[in-house]
């Protein structure tokens, strides 16, 4: 990049010439004497601190030995220096000192380190340790070294002094410790005058490149010219920092914009400016002759980033007064408010997929920025999702939606019919030409002739102008939108009527979409409706409440079924489609359908599951493209989920089984709540594969007025609540006791069901009945033909107990039929058993898995009309397999109502015994 040339009066200036030259130099001076000075005190310090640590240790030396014991008593002993010399020694490579010597009251040397000074006197005067007993020490120069010496007297018991004891550090040794010192200190000086060189070299460099290498003469010519030209000028001048705080504003810009004098070093947001002129400043992109509005002035601004060295760039912003623009700039403005206005309305219209919610945001959005009252009329048709007449000129119409400035106004309310009967109006006008159309109200003959009592009411309030333009999608007329103007604003123009016609295209587009929706919503609610059980079947084994709830998102799958079986049992069922819309609604009415098919076979839960498993998958793989393989999955039954349940009021036993379904909640008469651990099982359709059926049972016992609920996930999870937290919420409703089936779906949906369900909810309540142990018969029968007249009689006994005298000859021939078949064709055990509920229920089983079946015997033919009698004789038979053998039942009716198939004929007529001999 090449470096831009500078003209001959902007030559940086270099060395001490420049003011970041001279600044380096007085900087390293006055680190240079700081340095010094703190080393030679520093020096001087640590010599004074050897001399004195030299001191103290030989005094500590010197006194401690004159007092140790066997001192004094060496020194009273003929020969002091053969007991004395090897202590001190000893003492002396101890303690560290340079020397240690004994010497008698004269000073003559007992002991020394140098054995050829004993006997010579030392030098010195010992008077003061000698006469007075004191110990002191002193710096001794003199042979035969110079030392700082300790001097402390040996006295005996009474007091006198026998012997002195000297200790001491040699000078040479102190100045020794004091060099070595002195070399770190001079390193220390030395890198510290480097790191205050390099410092005051970095700080020289940034103010080098801070005042661009300019001498101080110089700046102050800048700072001169700077002053000139800023303040003198008549255009405002605004230099902002990378950190968008203010730097400098002139005298100009601060008379435009009305800055105190504490402005500068300020954040721009806190300067009190007009938000788009922070925008810009905060920014920094550029602009140019830009206007913005400053108090009653319009300013035409130029903005332009600063040149930024390695960082964010700041920017200057200047500026003129050019309020004679003012009517350019209103129309500038009246255009950008309205693109703000068209802009919000796509965020705001349609968030719903309601039209109702639709109409009502279309006018909120208007007032009070484009109009003082706003109302939405719709076509009937339209309002309930259908599709709008092709002419909507004279169509009745539905006020929707209505808003205003204030909540009291002249307007008629929402709910009214709308009808536009004048082809003067400006509503017939608009509807007719499909374009907006502006009227004054004073004006507006065709407008006071169509309602009177309601314009006079209109003028009186202050109406003055109104816009009214069609909604129209898709070239069909949807409804009109109505916008009034009072006399505090100004009336309706020309350049409003492009306007309103955006607003309401865009409106009309959202208001189409949710009546498409609301359509198809009501379509998959009407055929989900009319899929689900409308009226529950009759049965005694339970008693039942129920709710089903659709999302507010779209019908979903969620479907519950109570369905009836022999033998006075009862199958309950709920089960969950993935998805909503109408494919969902159809395919849980398939499945349904499905289960009521299979539930005819009576066979276990699991095998049930297993049936719909399989159905499901070959409906999967019938619905696959039979070309082009796109693999849509969109209608797909893989994944749907079923809870069925089998209950016996005879034992009280429950069988259930889940395929991917949650578990049911079990509701003692106590209150008490359990969740029993079911095995899940997968989705229906996965196709596994496997050989067994992919599910399992689980077997509940349920005491009488105990509560079996049923549910689908969508009561558990909702919004910001997840399966875990719905099931301690549901525990805890269901936890309070003697509430009826129908209370407690009250409350459940009371204390889980949120204001907007994303998915369906269908539950499911049954309060356990038991049958009365009066009410059911049983008996072991032989595998003999002879038992089976006993057994006869002792149910046309037990029968004649319960008071039932029409059904017994119907019930003799059909147990006679049955009992017999057993008997011959069967295993062991044979057994019967008789219930009386709703109906009175035969039942023969057998060990054996062969089953009968229906035909007509030929009139040469012995046997085979047993099945036939049966099946004449009774409601409904069949056959119900188990783990062991097999149960044939019958059911016929009791009560009122109740029959024995055709007319038999007088009982004597016909010989039951004889009759044995005809079966099968």
């Amino acid at each position: 990049m090449r470096r831009r040339r500078r003209g001959p009066g902007r030559e940086r200036s270099s060395g001490l010439r420049s003011l970041a030259g001279q600044v380096f130099a007085l900087e390293a001076l006055i680190a240079l004497l700081v340095i010094v000075a703190a080393v030679a005190i520093t020096f001087h310090q640590a010599r004074q601190d050897v001399l004195r640590d030299a001191r103290l240790r030989s005094l500590a030396v010197a006194e401690a030995f004159a007092k140790a014991p066997g001192v004094e008593t060496a020194l009273e002993s003929p020969d002091p220096t053969a007991a004395l010399q090897g202590r001190t020694e000893q003492v002396r490579r101890a303690t560290g000192v340079d020397f240690i010597a004994v010497l008698g009251p004269d000073g003559v040397r007992y002991t020394d380190p140098e054995p050829a000074l004993i006997g010579t006197k030392a030098a010195g005067d010992f008077s003061r340790a000698v006469e007075d007993g004191e110990a002191y020490t002193e710096t001794f120069r003199g042979a035969p070294h110079d030392a700082v010496r300790a001097v402390a007297p040996v006295e005996d018991a009474g007091g006198r002094t026998v012997g002195l004891v000297t200790s001491g550090i040699e000078v040479e040794s102190i100045s020794g410790v004091t060099r070595g010192r002195l070399l770190v200190l001079t390193a220390s000086g030395a890198g510290a005058l480097v790191l205050a060189v390099g410092g005051a070299a970095l700080v020289s460099r940034r103010l080098r490149r801070q005042t661009h290498g300019l001498g101080p003469a110089e700046m102050t010519r800048m700072k001169e010219h700077h002053e000139a030209v800023l303040h003198a000028v008549r255009e405002g001048v605004l230099i902002v920092g990378a950190d968008r705080r203010l730097v400098l504003a002139n005298d100009e810009a601060r008379r435009l914009l009305g800055l105190s004098a504490d402005a500068e070093r300020r954040p721009v947001a806190e300067l009190g400016l007009a938000p788009r002129t922070v925008e810009l400043l905060e920014s920094g992109r550029e602009v140019t002759d830009e206007v913005l509005r400053a108090g009653g002035r319009l300013l035409a601004v130029n903005v332009r980033p600063t040149p930024a060295e390695g960082g964010a760039a700041g920017c200057v912003m200047t500026m003129r007064d050019s309020t004679e623009l003012a009517a350019v700039s209103g129309r500038a403005e009246v255009a950008r408010e309205r693109l703000e206005l068209l802009y919000e309305a796509g965020m705001r219209i349609g968030t719903t997929l309601e039209v109702v919610r639709t109409a009502e945001e279309l006018a909120e959005v208007a007032v009070p920025r484009f109009a003082d009252f706003a109302s939405v009329e719709l076509l009937e048709p339209v309002l309930r999702g259908e599709e709008p007449p092709q002419d909507a000129t004279l169509s009745r119409m539905r006020r929707t939606a209505l808003s205003g400035v204030r909540a009291e106004g002249p307007l008629q309310p929402v709910g009214e019919e709308i009808r536009f009967h004048v082809p003067s109006t400006p509503m017939a006008q608009a509807l007719a030409t499909g374009h907006a159309v502006a009227q004054e109200l004073a004006e507006a003959e065709g407008w006071r002739a169509q309602d009177p009592a309601g314009a006079a009411r209109a003028l009186a309030y202050g109406m003055r102008s109104l816009l009214t333009v069609p909604l129209l999608a898709r070239g069909v007329v949807l409804g009109m939108a109505n916008f009034w103007r009072t006399e505090a604003s100004e009336p309706f123009g020309e350049e409003d009527l492009d306007f309103a016609e955006e607003l309401a295209a865009r409106a009309a587009v959202a208001v189409d979409n949710a009546r498409r929706f609301t359509r198809e919503h009501a379509m998959a609610v009407t055929l989900q409706r009319s899929l689900l059980p409308r009226v529950l079947p009759e049965q005694d084994a339970v008693e039942v409440a129920y709710r089903y709830l659709p999302a507010k998102a779209g019908v979903g799958g969620d479907w519950f079924d109570v369905i009836p079986l022999p033998g006075a049992r009862v199958a309950l069922v709920v089960g969950d489609v993935v998805g909503h819309g109408l494919h969902a609604a159809a395919t849980m009415g398939r499945l349904r359908t499905a289960v009521h098919n299979f539930s005819t076979l009576d066979v276990p839960p699991d095998e049930i599951l297993g049936h719909l498993d399989e159905l499901a998958g070959r409906i999967d793989e019938e619905a696959d493209p039979a070309a082009g393989g796109d693999g849509r999955r969109e209608e797909s039954i893989t994944g749907a989920t079923c809870l069925y349940a089998i209950y016996d009021p005879a034992s009280g036993r429950c069988v259930v089984a889940s395929a991917g379904h949650p578990g049911p909640a079990v509701v003692g008469a106590d209150g008490r709540v359990e969740f029993p651990p079911l095995s899940p099982g997968l989705p229906l359709g996965l196709g596994l594969g496997l050989g067994d059926v992919p599910f399992e049972t689980t077997e509940l016992l349920l005491p009488e007025d105990s509560k079996l609920v049923l549910f689908t996930d969508g009561l558990l999870e909702d919004h910001g609540r997840d399966l875990g937290a719905g099931l301690r919420l549901l525990r805890r409703t269901l936890e309070r006791p003697d509430r009826s089936p129908e209370q407690i779906c009250a409350d459940v949906l009371a204390n889980l069901l949120s204001p907007t369900p994303r998915d369906d909810i269908a539950l499911l309540v049954a309060r356990a009945r038991r049958l009365p142990a009066d009410r059911i018969a049983e008996w072991e029968v032989a595998r003999d033909p002879a038992a089976v007249s006993p057994v006869r009689n002792a149910a046309a006994a037990k029968l004649a107990e319960w008071g039932l005298e029409e059904p017994v000859f119907a019930m003799e021939l059909i147990l006679s039929e049955l009992v017999t078949n057993a008997v011959r064709y069967g295993a062991d055990p044979v057994r019967v058993r008789l219930l009386y509920d709703r109906t009175l229920v035969c039942e023969v089983s057998d060990g054996s898995s062969t089953s009968p079946h229906l035909r007509h015997a030929t009139d040469t033919e012995e046997g085979g009309r047993g099945l036939y009698l049966v099946a004449r004789y009774a409601e409904r038979w069949g056959t119900r397999y188990g783990p062991r053998g097999k149960t044939i039942w019958a059911e016929l009716r009791v009560g009122p109502d109740g029959g024995e198939g055709p007319e038999p004929g007088p009982a004597a007529d016909l010989d039951l015994d004889a009759l044995e001999k005809l079966a099968w």
